[in-house]
């Protein structure tokens, strides 16, 4: 037998306790990085059986094996890939004892924040295990026929030796962790058991530990769509959402540029935050090359698509990488951009080739679209054109989109007009509405909690602005029909002057136009203005609600606005609490009534007039 000891040069015992004491925020990492290092190996050999005959032991089966030793305090993974030669071990496991040390030391200098995501790049995955070692050794005969069996040993403190074994090993590299004391949790089985169905679940080849085989399902998400069944995703969702339920709709999609990337997520049936479960986070996993690095990562995917399951795999994310680390890695970033924009994608053609799955998706998720309209600003209008809602063209129950509406625009009308409300009924009722029916206007009825601000978010779509038909500052054409019986404009003119001596504050104008076609009085909100439902938000939240200066204009048309005209001059005591009365009513079915008590102290006071004096 033949030994050589080399020693760490003083950088190298640096650059080991970079890795060991700032690279990972968990020790028990060490675990997935050598199974996917032995995973690669696997690989390595496969491809090589691809191109060459003369393999040492061809027969042997590609696969992993992981076994623990309580009595010992020892955990060995174990591999029948590539295997190493002497040069091979001076090379693979002493990169960073040459070359690379001195480039990894640069590169961290350079990148002072952050750095630690470059670690990846120079292949030091094997030195973890020194996070909990004493010693580690490496036992290794490579694919060569030739070569010899070899064993690499180190206390990763003072260097390492290779000896050269009379007996030959089976091809592969196997390596032997004995632990610290304070780290023989990592020779207990169900420990590690837990560890490599969490981590290593779906890596390429079989993984053994202690006997059984413990990743039985396979990443179909590596695989090209054409070769996975409908049942095996079916099967694949169930298994990662731990339910019963068939998906509702699922994306499989691969990527290489700008990032090398493979993607399958699901769509439940059940929106589990209308059950009262409350905030649920997406159960989207991030895997490199097969072996996870976060169940769930924070910033993969944006807020909105937390209803997601699934997997995003990258071969371009370094695998050593910490959660910690993960937050402020560009590349995450990038990722998310890419399956936010590819998902938005598949909902528009889910709603085009599939309308039934759309109706059930958007019953259990529209919430989430809405949401993303209100937080996600590049991708507000393709979320927008997402929406769906009931209209003065559609019948009860029935939706239309945006697009939908543009395509129904009468010529001449620039602006997509909608309302909001508590219901249908309500909005069919409403004051707003009816000097838009008459010019034949549709107008999009949203009656959803949060609405006025999905809107006041969206803004516009295809470059027509979607306006509130409540606002002041919307204009209309005059109507092909002017009003009739309306007061002739001299007494317009004074009625409109001596009601906005009555509310110098209550209103911040007050006219006497052509919005109303029947009613008496619409109260409107002025441009700048906070909608109701924001003001009810903020009033709830006990916060301090901004002043409002609401618009009133009045019908010159409307019998009970004439007679008003009239009793100015007549009764002048009465004509106020009649103008009482319609301002409040307007201002309660705007819902800018601060307090309702008003409209029935206003009403009381009308009727004692009336009919007790």
């Amino acid at each position: 037998m033949n030994t050589e000891t080399h020693q760490f040069q003083a950088e190298v015992r640096q650059l080991l306790d970079i890795v060991i004491n700032a690279l990972y925020s968990d020790r028990e990492i060490f675990v997935r990085e050598l199974v996917s290092n032995a995973s690669d190996a696997l690989e390595k050999l496969r491809l090589k059986q691809l191109t060459d005959s003369n393999i040492y032991q061809p027969d042997k089966p590609l696969e992993i094996t992981v076994t623990t030793d309580k009595e010992n305090k020892t955990i060995t993974i174990a591999d029948t890939g590539i295997g190493m030669t002497e040069a091979d071990l001076v090379e693979n496991l002493g990169t960073i004892a040459h070359s690379g040390t001195k480039k990894f030391m640069e590169a961290l200098k350079q990148k002072q924040e952050g750095g630690a995501d470059l670690i990846g790049q120079f292949g030091v995955g094997f030195y973890s295990s020194f996070m909990v070692a004493d010693r580690v050794e490496v036992f290794t005969h490579s694919y060569e026929p030739e070569a010899a069996s070899l064993r690499w040993s180190s206390d990763g403190r003072e260097g390492y030796s290779i000896e050269t074994l009379a007996e030959p090993l089976d091809r592969g590299t196997r390596i032997v962790i004995r632990l610290k004391d304070e780290y023989e949790e990592f020779s207990q089985e169900y420990r590690v058991k837990e560890l490599l169905r969490r981590y290593s679940n779906f890596v390429g080849f079989p993984l053994n530990f202690n006997g059984e085989h413990v990743n039985t399902v396979q990443a179909i998400w590596s695989k090209s769509k054409s070769d996975v069944k409908p049942e095996e995703y079916d099967e694949f969702y169930q298994f990662i959402a731990h339910t019963d339920e068939k998906p509702l709709s699922y994306m499989h999609f691969s990527a290489d540029a700008p990032i090398a990337l493979n993607a399958l997520l699901f769509i439940p049936r059940r929106n589990p935050e209308m059950f009262g479960f409350g905030h649920v986070d997406a159960n989207v996993a991030l895997y490199c090359k097969r072996v996870l690095i976060d169940a769930k990562p924070e910033g993969l995917l944006p807020e909105w698509l937390r209803f997601l399951n699934g997997v995003v795999d990258s071969e371009d994310l370094p695998l050593n990488i910490s959660r910690e680390m993960l937050q402020d890695n560009s590349l995450v970033r990038k990722i998310s951009d890419i399956i936010t924009k590819r998902f938005i994608k598949h909902l528009e053609k889910l709603a085009k080739d599939d309308q039934e799955t759309y109706r059930e998706f958007y019953a259990q998720f529209s919430r989430y679209l809405k949401e993303g309209v209100v937080t996600s600003w590049p991708n507000k209008e393709s979320l927008g054109k997402l929406l769906r809602f009931e209209s003065t063209a559609t019948e009860p129950g029935e939706t239309t989109s945006f697009e939908d509406y543009v395509t129904r625009m009468k010529e001449g009308q620039t602006a997509i007009y909608a309302l909001t409300g508590p219901s249908r009924s309500h909005l069919e009722n409403s004051p707003y509405l009816e000097a838009f029916k008459a010019r034949g206007y549709e107008v999009a009825f949203f009656t959803d909690h949060g609405d006025e601000f999905v809107l006041d978010s969206l803004s516009s779509v295809d470059g027509k602005p979607v306006t509130m038909i409540d606002r002041a500052d919307v204009e209309l054409p005059a109507l092909e029909e002017e009003q009739k019986d309306a007061l002739p404009q001299e007494e317009a003119a004074a009625l409109e002057e001596w009601l906005k001596g009555l509310y110098p504050d209550k209103f911040s104008k007050v006219t006497l136009g052509k919005r109303l076609v029947s009613g008496a009085a619409v109260a409107l909100q002025s441009g700048n203005d906070m909608g109701p439902e924001m003001r009810a938000y903020m009033k709830a939240m006990g916060q301090e609600v901004p002043e409002s200066h609401p618009q009133l204009e009045l019908n010159p048309s409307n019998p009970l606005v004439k007679k008003l005209s009239a009793l100015r001059t007549e009764n002048p005591e009465l004509a106020q609490m009649v103008a009482d009365q319609i301002a409040n009513t307007a201002l309660l079915r705007a819902g800018m009534l601060d307090d309702p008590a008003v409209l029935a102290q206003s009403s009381q006071a009308l009727m004692e007039q009336l009919l007790l004096k």
